[in-house]
């Protein structure tokens, strides 16, 4: 029996939808979908829902929870992750709160910046125990990393590990959908190109039977400005640089030094940035589990439709040599973009069938993408680099770097907050002097 472990598997509404598409796969019967996460109540919960889906749908395969992390991985040929360390509470709720005493506002905290970097911290050691298991148990296993920091532990499972791994993002599959849609343009039969760093990968080209379709985007995104709206951020970076970007304007506020300043408070309202965004959601998502609860996790009739999550499709592709195009992150290797780190992890075209996965080679993006790509990719790299050597300078220098931290506080200020949120942090954190 083939086996498909995932990691985290508490996190319930997304294990139905990896899983539950998995499901969908002809390829599939027979596999075991192992589930293992720390939290035993909600392990419980996914188990009974998948249980409830396979029984539904009638499918020829096992589900199992595991209490031991190793025993669930052991002859796994797929495994996908998606954990998140120290959770809502403690860790993020300090991610959030100690910059706000520095006068550091967020958004979503979880990709650069202070946030990102102490998230990364936190969860590159598990990690990297993970890859010990897998490199034991199940050596051959491709690792599907859904878990944010993205690009950062996508890299150290890549540099500092033998485990075949993938990072995969849901904004590169619904980047030019929703753009056509707020702009009232027909997405039908288009031709795109997306390549750059995850959370800001840039919409290269753009086209329709051979047709640049930019010029009439750009048009009706400057109409748009006017008025205000949810994407305020992409179409202003859109308006000076040239290029759209995957991730929410959310998102990209706090990639760049040029939209959540305390000395420009009238930002905020301009750009309509929600700042503490990610908070908001995750008391909401809580709140909202409570009243899901009984309707996934104890209903028999419960249904599940394909998602755009592009997991199945890429386990389908490997099982059936059926190749299939999707954006990954992956090393930089050979210079994959030309005009970025060998070292830095890179969200580019790639094709999967049953060799493997082929990243595709973009060459050069223009010099001032790359150039907004490499302000995260400093601090990327030396949150990786704090995280393996233990050196506290290194977790300074990354923040020093983060281009949204630097626009705001003074280097005393940087050191001191990092201090204090190294204390809080407390055993979260790997060993750091």
């Amino acid at each position: 029996m083939s086996k498909i472990t995932f990691m985290g598997a508490g996190s319930t509404v997304f294990a139905k939808n990896v899983l539950g598409d998995c499901m969908f796969v002809p390829a599939l019967e027979g596999f075991e979908f192992a589930l293992y996460d720390i939290d035993k109540q909600r392990l419980q919960d996914s188990e009974n829902m998948l249980t409830n889906l396979k029984n539904h749908y009638q499918k020829n395969i096992k589900i199992k929870s595991y209490d031991n992390r190793k025993d669930a991985l052991r002859g796994a040929k797929y495994v996908i992750n998606a954990i998140q360390v120290g959770g809502y509470e403690p860790s993020t709720v300090i991610d959030f709160e100690i910059p706000k005493k520095y006068g550091l506002r967020q958004t979503i905290a979880d990709t650069v910046g202070i946030g990102g970097i102490f998230r990364s911290l936190r969860t590159i050691p598990v990690m990297l125990d993970f890859a010990r298991d897998i490199e034991e148990v199940c050596p051959d296993a491709l690792f599907l990393n859904y878990t944010n920091p993205m690009a950062v532990l996508t890299g150290v499972m890549l540099r500092y590990t033998n485990v075949k791994t993938v990072g995969l993002c849901h904004s590169v599959q619904i980047c030019t959908k929703r753009l056509f849609r707020d702009l009232g343009i027909d997405h039908e039969g288009i031709e795109e190109k997306i390549a750059g760093i995850n959370h800001m990968a840039w919409l290269l080209e753009v086209r329709r039977d051979g047709q640049d379709l930019y010029p009439e985007i750009k048009r009706r995104a400057r109409v748009k400005q006017k008025s205000k709206h949810h994407d305020m951020v992409r179409y202003e970076l859109m308006d000076k640089f040239g290029y759209y970007v995957t991730e929410s304007s959310e998102h990209n506020a706090e990639y760049h030094p040029y939209f959540i300043k305390s000395r420009y408070p009238e930002l905020i309202e301009r750009y309509n940035i929600p700042l503490d965004e990610y908070p908001r959601r995750c008391v909401k998502q809580i709140e909202g589990w409570k009243s899901m609860r009984q309707e996934m996790v104890n209903n028999t009739k419960l249904t599940h439709t394909r998602s755009r999550e592009y997991g199945s499709r890429i386990i389908e592709a490997m099982e059936t040599n059926i190749p299939f195009k999707f954006g990954g992150n992956v090393l930089n290797t050979g210079r994959l973009i030309s005009n970025l780190p060998e070292r830095a992890c890179v969200e580019v075209p790639c094709v999967v069938d049953r060799s493997g996965i082929m990243p595709v080679f973009i060459g050069d993006i223009p010099e001032q993408l790359a150039a907004l790509n490499r302000t995260n990719i400093n601090s990327q790299l030396l949150t990786i680099e704090a995280a393996i050597t233990g050196k506290r300078d290194a977790v300074y220098q990354a923040a020093m770097l983060d281009p949204h931290t630097s626009a705001e506080l003074s280097i005393d200020d940087m050191i001191s907050l990092c201090d204090d949120l190294i204390e809080a942090h407390g055993s979260w954190l790997p060993p750091l002097s």
